[in-house]
Parts: C-alpha cells; structure tokens; sequence
C-alpha cells in the first residue's frame, strides 16, 4: 500500500529569504538610501515626542583630512549611547558639530597658497571657511556611512553667525564680569605658525636638546656666613635651553637645602650638596672637595656676574627648585617660564624675552642677535665656552612641549596676551572661577571614576587662561582702543552691537566694516575722541569649543547629559567647556563624562600614516562592512587602549557569522508562524520553553542595565555568548526535532515556535544599537505584532517583565541540572562516535545512573525521562535504579554514570529516530510511532498540500 504522503515534505524544515552571506559592504549602502529617504531620524524622534530628555552633546572635530579609527571609535560610542537611550525610552537627539577655526585649518589653507600672508585676512577667512565645507561635507558622508544617526542636514558649525555671534557674546560675558585682563607674560608660543598656544594645544614629544653646566661668579652680598664664601666662588647652573641664558635674571636656591662650596680642578663651585655626585658625573670632574655648606636662605640677595653679559644677577629663593636634576640652583629667566616670571614679579625682576614672533632674537650680542632661538643654542654654548663658563656639555634627549599642529619644538615667551583669571571672582561674587569649576567637577558623574581627579588637578594647578591668538580664521576679540588716547572702550552696551552683527554677517563683519560701522553712532572716549582701533588677535579656538553648550543646547537640553571623547580632551574640551559654562552661566555643561583610550595596533603601538599600521573606518567599511567595526566598538572595553587589526577583523568577522546564523535558523522555523493568531499563553508553553524565556528575560535585565552604564562590551559578549552557546548549541539544537517533525500546527511546535518567536524579538532589538544595518535586514524578515514599526530602530528595548514567564525556582533548578546532564552525555556520545559504536547521536541509546553522591539527581532523571531522548538528541534512554555494567564516570558530574548502545529497533525514515515501533501503523508503514501520530495529525487538519496523488 502506498503511503498517503512524501514523507519529506510532511517535515517542517527551515524556509526563510534571509540570506545566510550578508554581503554588508553591497548592502549597507542601499540600506541607508533607504532610512535616508525614509527620513528614519526624524520618525524616530517624533515617535519619541514627550518622552524624558536624554542629551549627548558632541564634541565637535576639525574638518581636516579623513577621519581615522580614533573617530570612528568616538562616534560609533556616541551613537550606541544615543540609539540606546532611545531605545529605553528617551527622546535623544543628536546634533553633530564640527569645530571650524583654528591653527589645523589655517595650516592647511596657507600650504595650498604656498605660505603666509599671501591674500589679504577677508580673502584668507574666506579661503578657510571653504576648506572646512570640503572637509565637512566628506565627513558628513563618512560618519553616515557607519550608520550614525543625526541631523545631518543641520549641524552645527563654530564658523555659522548664530555660533560665531554666541562666542563673541560669551566673551563680552568674562570680560564684563571682571574675568579678562591683558597683560604680559611667558605662554607657550610656536616660532613656525608665529601664535601663542594653549595648554591643549601642545603635545610632548621625544627631543634632543644640548645639556650645559654653567658657572655664575659669585660677587658680593649674601646673608649670614654667605659673604665669606671667597671670591673663587662660581654657582653652577642647569639648563637644557642654552638660547634663554642672555635673559637669565636671576639664581634660584631652596631655602630650606643644604648648599656646599666644593673645590675641584675647574674651580670653586657653589651648589646643592645633594647634588656634587651628578655634578661630577656630568662634568668628568674627579676631585671635590667640601670648604663649606651653607642654606639656601643665605644666598637670598648676593649678586653673581652673568657669564657673557655686563650684568650682575641677584640670588632668589624659591620653592620650586628640586634636587631631582641639574645643581640645586635653577636658572631664572622670568621672560621664558611659569615658574620663572612668577619669580620675576616676587622680586621686580625685568621680565626680558627681545624675540619676534619667528623666535628671533632683537637684542643681545653679535653672536646671536638676529639668530632664532635653536639655532642659537650651539652659537651660545660655543660663547660661555670661550668664556670659561662652561662646565658640561651633553645632549639630553627628553619630552618636550611640541606645536599639535606643525609638530615644531615651542618656546616660553612672554609677550602681551588676553588672559582670564582663575583665581578672580566675578563683580558681585564671592568664588574665583577656578573655585567655583572646582566645586562643578564634584557633581559630575566620571566615567572610568578617575576622571574626576584628573580634571580636579588640571583646573586647580592650571595658570590664568591665556586666551588670544595672533591668527585670522577666528572669532576676533571685541576690543576697541581709543585713537585719541588709547583708553580701551568699556561701554558693554556698544560693544555687544557687534554681537548684532556677528549674527547677521558672521564674525567676518569685523575685517569688513570700521570700527564707527560696527559700535553705536557717536560712541565716544572720555577724552572727547569718537576714533576707534580694532585689537588684532582672535580667540583661543578652545574658548569657540567650550562655548559650544551656549551655542547648541536650548532650553531643557541644557546643561548635556553626557560628553563623550578620549582622555585628551581633559585638557581640551571637557576642560574648556566647563570654564566657559562655569564663567557664563555659573554651573558645568555636563552632568556626566565618559572617556574612552586610544586606538592601537596589534602591537599596541599607535596607529599613524608613517608607520604604515594606519586602519581607517572607510577601508574597514569596504572590506567587511560597517557593522563589523560597529562590533569591534561595542566587544572591546573602550574605556582603556583597544587594539585593532586585520587579525581582530577576522575574529570578529566569524563571531558576527555565528550570530547572523542564530538569528537565521529562528526566521527559518518561524515562517509559518503569525503572532496574530499563533502565540501561545505563558500556561500554554513547554516548561523548557519557559525556562528559556526566563532566562531571555535575566539576560534583557542586565543587558539593560549594562547599556544605562555604557558597558557595551557586556552587552556584546553576553548577546554573543547566549546565541552562540545557549540558543545555537543548546536550546535550538533540542527543538530541531519538535519544530522539524511535529505537525505544523501542533501545540508542542507552536509552544517552540513562540518562545524562538519572543526570544528572537528580544534579541534583535537589544542588538540593533550595536548591529545597526543588520538588525534591521532581520527585522523585515521578522514576523510582526500589529502595529509594530516597520524599522527596528523605532521600537523599544523588550521588558524583562513582559518576557519572563515566571518559571518557580526550583524547576528552573532542575533545567539547569538537566543542562549540565547534557553536557557529560554529548562528551560520551563523542567518545562512542570515535570508538565506532555508533554514526551519529540518533543512532544512540543513552544508559544513566546516578548515585548518592549526586543529590536528587537520579529522581531528577526519572521524573524528566521522557523528555531526556529529545534533550540529548538519541533515540532511546533509559534511566537505571542501580549501577550499571560497563558504564564509564562523567567527569563533570560526580555521581553520574554513562553507558552508550547502539539504539533498538529500526531507522524511521521521516524524522531519523530509531523505534522497535517502526512499520506497526500499516498507513504509515516506513515511520515511528511518533511520526505516525504526526501524520496523522497533518491528515486531519486538512490544510496539508504534501498528499501523494
């Protein structure tokens, strides 16, 4: 008789369009045309509308060049921070930003003119804001490309009026509350761009300068015993920047250490005590021997003859000198160091440093006079050297302040600068700036917590801000000084008229009109004068950055909930930001701060052109797709160094297959299914099946609660984790045969089906802000609920509530016990498989005895039994009352023992199983009684299409 069915089509195998290779470089692209067209950030935030307010504010980069891995990194991290608090509820924009001004462009606009000063400054502000454009439209393309949601359309841009105009104002602000002052003082200046720099604005780099000893006579004066010292005696100094010796003013020594007069074969030396054996290291001096010791404090006033120059210079103490280099005695020159000037105003030394803006010197001997500063230093070593001064001479190779942009060594230079004040108070107010940024950090929310400190010590040690550059691109300083008697105009009202006109016309208003334009009609001086002057310089371009909360955040959005940027940005924006905020509007801009490392390579060396170990987010994209730097993001812990290379790519490459496969095997046995009408009730459910939605549940609780504390490698790793070991190796594996066998409308299949259904739902959602694009491909193969989105990035992340099925404690106990079972029987299915006594795990028939030593482990087995053939995957178990022969110990399980035999009976052909039953339904005569039951069903449903005719 022949059967009423071809057996393989009764089988509800995997059917499913979604595609097993994911193509990502190809597909991405048409993906974001279509969320481009589909306007899929706007419909995200109006589905959002009246939900609580979550802002990330961006810190903006400079449109200068491709973005490399660094970028990459912060803006991915930035949008897994924004997606999720959009996904968990909050109405979370994100407006991109771009920081337009400054010394990077300027560099790049004056190389392709072929140096300074070619155009005139109107032209050259125009020739900047073009560049920026350039670059900024590349951005824009590129950040999109990795599927960064924002207002693309509508960024904000340092260089628009509105912004420019909020800079301005800003200022106006400090200098109105008392903040701002103009004085004279050493900053770091670059003699290649010609500009004083800020702190954030230098960076330390290996170099080699020459390390010189050198004596001072002493000449007279000295307090105590100091004046019998002899007029043998030199001081000798350190110093590693030979070209400040013309303007050294005075001799430093610690009040409280021990000085010795030491005699030696190059003469009578003063120094500290502590330090004769570096002295004779240094100098290959073999004799010293000690005439006399003295404080430090007894040198306060004796002069010393300068080695070159027709000068006495007095001794000073001081507290910053150290013994942990050089002599003990520090070389002051009050126009070239912090220390130093601070030093020159205590004693009303002469704060000198004659150099132009080139480093060149404009006083001083013919040796070096109209020399720059570096290439003077072997011309002055070689001077004290024909003047017997010089003691050493060695080259030091060291870290040393280096331009960020040019990558040239810096100087100290005192020359008049725009500063504000940290240790001032604001008219009216008690607390200096610096007091009240200090008792900001204290609210602020650290993220690692040692941010915290770090920006406590960087604000309480830091000197007064010194914030005017001698640049164009920029936003000027509202300066106007008096024709008539150069008194600078203080009408705050008049002033902030060009405010008005930064609006209209941008801070290019400034080059393009007068000064009489600019202010109010018949603004004049209190000497009667109605003639302005313009002040030159523009503005430090971390004052424009840090002024970015003023300029961007509107209303509620202010102060931001969160900035995001590497750890340079201590010193950079979040630095400058909170002084800006702090000074204006009295409070931080940010409630919370996250910092994440650098980028390296495999090595841990740091990327960069020259070492050729440079990855950039573009070449990733094109090679592997964007999701898969997306993943590389959220796996690492961002918040230390990570490590990236072609190796790492590949690894992960093959972790994204394994989840891609998950997900696909889910929308293969959910074909069939309508949530509409298919959904079981919790009650209806299989206990695994309940199990394992509770444990869905656990899982969406702490992924949750990772994603609230921006621990995304936690999020990844555990998503990863739980599809790869726990959905495709445990649970999916043991429905294979209820989903593939049973009827398709069977309720033990629609139990499975529910559970991949809910299970699959919950996943998606919690892997889409890291898994952008292909979250959403598996979304639109997804079977539905009415009324969901049609993108995935418009829902909401899965409540563990609504997920869990409340399974009681001690079943979910028993599940977990019956896991690790499964685990010690695949171990000896694999050791039977290798000795040949059976294929494949169907071909089994499992033996299992547990003994006292397992607690509750053998009625355990007995009570689940019938289930056990299906969670192992064997035909046939049986459980044994006693010790069984020849059965071999489970090495996981203490207790437990493990026989394996060849399974009884014959193979059915439609589900594989073997069955002493095989052949007794005369109907189905190839085939198990449980597939005879199957067909049985499938026969009386009516709606089967697979009849044999």
């Amino acid at each position: 008789m022949a059967e009423p069915f071809e057996l393989k089509k009764t089988l509800n195998l995997p059917k499913t369009d979604f595609p097993m290779k994911a193509g990502l470089p190809q597909n991405e692209p048409k993906q974001l045309e279509a969320w481009h067209s589909g306007n899929i950030y706007e419909r995200i935030l109006e589905a959002r509308k009246g939900k609580p307010l979550f802002v990330l504010h961006d810190g903006p980069p400079y449109p200068t060049g491709e973005i490399h891995l660094g970028t990459g990194l912060n803006k991915i991290l930035k949008d897994l921070v924004v997606k999720t608090k959009s996904m968990a509820g909050h109405y979370a924009p994100y407006v991109p930003g771009w920081d337009c001004h400054g010394l990077p462009i300027e560099t790049q606009v004056e190389k392709e003119l072929g140096g300074k000063g070619k155009v005139p400054p109107a032209e050259f502000r125009k020739l900047c804001r073009q560049f920026a454009l350039r670059y900024i439209e590349q951005h824009r393309r590129d950040f999109k490309r990795l599927g960064i949601f924002g207002r693309w359309n509508d960024p904000y841009l340092t260089m628009s009026h509105e912004y420019e105009a909020t800079i301005a104002s800003a200022f106006l602000d400090f200098m109105e509350k008392g903040y701002v002052y103009r004085g004279r003082k050493p900053v770091y200046w670059c003699i290649v761009d010609s500009t004083a720099l800020a702190e954030a604005e230098v960076e330390y780099e290996d170099h080699t300068s020459p390390s010189i000893w050198v004596k001072f006579a002493a000449v007279v004066g000295g307090r105590g015993e100091a004046p019998k010292i002899g007029a043998d005696v030199s001081a000798v100094i350190w110093t590693t920047t030979p070209w400040t010796i013309p303007h050294n003013r005075a001799l430093a020594f610690h009040p409280d250490f021990e000085y010795a007069v030491v005699e030696t074969e190059k003469g009578a030396l003063l120094l500290a005590a502590d330090r004769v054996a570096a002295l004779q290291a240094e100098c290959g001096i073999k004799q010293a021997k000690v005439r006399a010791t003295f404080k430090g404090r007894d040198f306060d006033g004796m002069k010393f003859q300068h080695p070159f120059l027709p000068i006495h210079v007095p001794g000073i103490l001081a507290d910053y000198v150290t013994l942990d280099q050089g002599s003990g005695v520090v070389h002051t020159a009050p126009g070239h160091g912090a220390d130093d000037f601070h030093s020159g105003q205590k004693y009303g030394l002469e704060i000198y440093a004659p150099l132009d803006d080139k480093g060149v010197y404009l006083e001083g001997l013919p040796e070096y006079k109209g020399k720059d500063v570096f290439t003077a230093n072997p011309i002055i070593v070689k001077l004290l050297a024909e003047r017997g001064a010089l003691l050493g001479n060695h080259e030091y190779k060291h870290s040393y302040p280096h331009c960020w942009r040019c990558h040239n060594p810096v100087i100290f230079r005192a020359t008049e600068q725009w500063f504000i004040k940290m240790d001032q108070a604001a008219h009216g107010k008690e607390k200096s700036l610096r007091q009240e940024a200090l008792e900001e950090i204290h609210g602020v929310k650290w993220i690692p917590a040692w941010g915290e400190d770090r920006m406590y010590e960087m604000i309480e040690k830091r000197p007064d801000w010194c914030v005017s550059r001698q640049r164009f691109w920029g936003v000027p300083i509202i300066v106007f000084y008096c024709e008539g008697c150069g008194t600078r105009l203080e009408d705050f009202k008049a002033l902030r008229k060009v405010v008005k006109w930064f609006e209209k016309e941008g801070a290019d208003a400034w080059y393009q009109h007068t000064p009489e334009e600019l202010l109010p009609e018949g603004t004049r001086c209190s000497c009667g004068s109605t003639k302005w002057r313009k002040e030159n310089d523009i503005l430090d371009v971390w004052f424009d950055s840090g002024s970015s909360n003023l300029s961007v955040l509107k209303g509620p959005e202010w102060p931001a909930d969160v900035y995001l940027e590497g750890p340079d940005q201590y010193r950079g924006w979040f630095h400058s930001s909170l002084l800006v905020a702090t000074g204006v509007r009295d409070a931080s801009p940010y409630r919370g701060v996250v910092t994440h490392g650098w980028t390296l390579d495999e090595q841990g060396r740091p990327m960069s052109k020259s070492l050729g170990n440079a990855l950039y987010p573009i070449e990733i994209c094109e090679k592997w797709g964007a999701d898969l730097l997306r993943l590389w993001v959220g796996s690492v812990e961002y918040q230390a160094d990570v490590k990236m290379s072609e190796r790492v790519m590949t690894q992960l490459s093959e972790a994204y297959r394994k989840i891609r496969n998950t997900f696909r095997f889910a929308l293969g046995n959910l074909g069939d299914f309508h949530p509409s009408g298919d959904v079981l009730s919790n009650d209806q459910l299989e206990e695994i099946d309940r199990w394992m939605l509770d444990r869905t549940a656990e899982l969406v609780k702490k992924c949750r609660e990772w994603y609230a504390n921006y621990e995304f490698h936690r999020v990844y790793h555990a998503i990863h984790d739980y599809c790869v070991v726990d959905l495709s190796a445990f649970y999916f594996d043991v429905l294979k045969d209820r989903l593939y066998t049973k009827a398709p409308r069977n309720k033990s299949r629609r139990s499975a089906q529910t559970a991949v259904w809910k299970i699959s739902s919950a996943l998606v959602r919690m892997a889409a802000p890291i898994l952008v694009f292909t979250s959403e491909e598996i979304w639109k193969y997804f079977p539905k609920s009415q009324g969901e989105p049609e993108s995935v990035h418009m829902t909401l992340f899965p409540e563990a509530a609504a997920l869990a099925c409340g399974i009681a404690k001690d079943a979910a106990e028993k599940w977990e016990r019956l896991a690790q079972v499964r685990s010690a029987v695949l171990v000896a299915l694999e050791q039977a498989r290798a000795a040949k006594i059976i294929g494949g795990g169907l071909e089994a028939k499992v033996h299992l005895h547990a003994g006292p030593e397992a607690a509750g482990l053998q009625e355990l087995l007995e009570e689940k039994k019938h289930l056990l053939p299906a969670l192992f995957i064997v035909s046939q178990m049986e459980v044994h009352s006693s010790a069984i022969a020849a059965s071999v110990p489970a090495e996981s399980l203490p207790g437990l023992t493990i026989k394996i035999d060849r399974a009884d009976g014959a193979k059915c052909e439609r589900c594989w199983n073997y069955s002493i039953h095989v052949g007794e339904n005369p109907r189905y005569p190839k085939v198990c009684e449980r597939c005879s039951e199957a067909l049985a069903e499938i026969e009386n449903d009516g709606s089967a299409s697979v009849a044999v005719t």
